[in-house]
């Protein structure tokens, strides 16, 4: 049974969220925001979509009750400072949206969870349990994201799943250190570290959740707990999933992403969800 806001609200402090969008996540973007409040078993204090100066998600936000940012306001660079592509591929954008996350504790008052625009909870979720941080795992990451790691950090992975589940608790304290340990190591803004450390030549070169993850871990090991994540990944336009297909999937997984966005890229209304 979902909790009550009165409940959830005794049950533990308050958490902001934070979701970067760009316009061509309109699609999964409402469903998003409805299954991050309903399975959430936190207290939600505000929930913060980061974008492009869109007036269409601007649209949703007021719709959803959500605080529009306009990305160019989270850091002292924007994408096109970001020069990470080759003659067949650009994660400039990718790389950017990763970075805009890091950020989020100069956007946010609070502690915060950190989700991806094409994921939605279809379970329940908790991000702190027993006085241990949660963090959710899956069987498998990109063998870059370590090397990048162990070039921002000088250590190697700790923990012993991949932690890249789109979504993740980000506390500002342990954020703000994070920070604080590159730019001590590289004498350097902590982003300019990053985008320096990448190999560019490679296409997954830095992954956000497995930096941090791995950094609050590695201080931290008997302080959080692990679970898996039971993604599962959809070819499918989210506005046809029915509730009943939900349901079912939701005997099963924890969440669905819309990662294939091809199928349902074409429309240009935004949906009134």
């Amino acid at each position: 049974m979902e909790l009550s806001a009165a409940v959830r609200a005794k049950s533990s402090p308050a958490i902001d969220i934070l979701i970067p969008a760009i316009d061509k996540d309109l699609a999964a973007l409402p469903y998003v925001i409805d299954g991050l409040r309903k399975h959430v078993k936190h207290p939600i204090g505000k929930i913060y979509v980061v974008s492009p100066d869109s007036k269409r998600i601007r649209s949703l936000c007021m719709r959803k009750k959500c605080a529009f940012v306009n990305e160019t306001s989270v850091l002292p660079i924007t994408k096109r400072d970001i020069h990470y592509r080759s003659r067949t591929w650009d994660r400039s954008g990718w790389l950017y949206q990763q970075l805009l996350k890091l950020n989020g504790d100069t956007i946010c008052s609070r502690d915060f969870l950190v989700a991806d625009a094409d994921t939605v909870l279809i379970r329940p979720h908790r991000f702190r349990a027993k006085g241990k941080t949660v963090f959710y795992f899956r069987g498998w990451s990109q063998p870059e994201y370590f090397n990048t790691y162990r070039k921002l950090l000088g250590r190697q992975r700790s923990a012993p799943r991949s932690l890249v589940t789109h979504y993740m608790l980000f506390e500002r304290a342990k954020l703000r250190q994070l920070k604080r340990t590159i730019e001590a190591k590289h004498g350097m803004p902590w982003f300019r570290a990053i985008i320096r450390s990448i190999d560019r030549t490679k296409q997954f070169g830095f992954s956000e959740f497995e930096t941090y993850g791995n950094f609050v871990y590695s201080n931290d090991q008997g302080g959080c707990r692990l679970i898996s994540a039971r993604n599962k990944s959809l070819i499918a336009d989210p506005r046809r999933l029915s509730t009943t297909k939900t349901t079912k999937l939701a005997k099963t997984y924890r969440s669905i992403s819309f990662h294939q966005r091809k199928i349902y890229r074409r429309s240009a209304k935004a949906p009134a969800r």
